[in-house]
């Protein structure tokens, strides 16, 4: 018998839209403090510079305003769980558009000003259900704002890893919503009740075919924090790597799941 459908996750659109602003924020903070010669340092990104990066992350929520300044779509075509296996497809689309955008911005600050001053004005005249189009389908702006919890934590995390000492912050609300929606996205991607992978403190999902396990302790367990399984998910860091460096806790003979990531391209 197939497992049960599980109900999708709610999240609170007031929450996220705050999560997504100051998100954003912080690294607007930390962008302003970069010197000429670390804009122009490498980052994980192939060939990235971090001025590209620094720019790439404006295109993240300036994609809602360009959203709801069209016309809403005539249907949903994209349920919030499908979305991290759409990414792969635009990469070369993304590129192209982010080294053309840190081209045209030499001032970073104020690209960020005029983006974060357009989201907050935009947002406040949309509802949560309103539909909004992007590269790989119409979603709600609720779903699509959960989304970009994912895109900002990523780049955050790029960020960092990009310039040592840097320390942008992460926000609690960004960081949970990230992290659940991914834990989701694999539950989506093999169903099952036989691996339980823990991510505290937010979230625990069942996944994996097999024998269900319904009372005591699981007999194949995944354990990691947010960061290692956000890196996991994006493709940052490998399934083997984060074993041998004790990064994950993996016990159980369906506990290896190095064959299902990363899920996001």
């Amino acid at each position: 018998m197939p497992p049960a459908k599980k109900r999708a996750r709610s999240y609170d659109p007031a929450k996220i839209r705050t999560a997504v602003l100051t998100q954003f924020g912080q690294v607007r903070q930390a962008v302003r403090t970069l010197t000429p010669e670390q804009l122009t340092g490498p980052t994980r990104l192939g060939d990235w510079t971090v001025r590209d990066l620094a720019a790439h992350v404006t295109m993240a929520v300036g994609a809602i305003s360009n959203a709801l300044d069209a016309e809403e779509p005539p249907k949903r075509a994209l349920a919030l769980l499908d979305w991290p296996a759409t990414t792969a497809s635009r990469g070369a689309d993304i590129d192209d558009g982010t080294r053309q955008l840190a081209q045209d911005n030499p001032d970073l600050d104020a690209l960020y000003a005029r983006t974060e001053e357009r989201f907050i004005a935009s947002l406040d005249r949309a509802p949560d259900d309103r539909l909004i189009g992007s590269r790989t389908g119409a979603m709600t702006l609720a779903d699509y704002l959960v989304t970009r919890t994912v895109e900002l934590v990523v780049h955050t995390d790029d960020l960092n890893a990009a310039v040592p000492g840097l320390d942008i912050p992460y926000d609690r609300q960004a960081l949970a919503a990230c992290t659940r929606l991914l834990a989701d996205a694999l539950a989506a991607k093999a169903p099952g009740g036989s691996t339980e992978v823990r991510i505290p403190p937010y979230a625990v999902v069942q996944c994996v075919e097999g024998l269900r396990h319904t009372r005591g302790t699981p007999p194949n367990v995944v354990e990691t924090d947010p960061l290692t399984w956000i890196r996991l998910a994006t493709g940052r860091l490998t399934w083997k790597d984060a074993v041998e460096d004790a990064k994950v806790s993996a016990s159980g003979e369906r506990a290896d799941l190095g064959g299902l990531l990363p899920l996001m391209g």
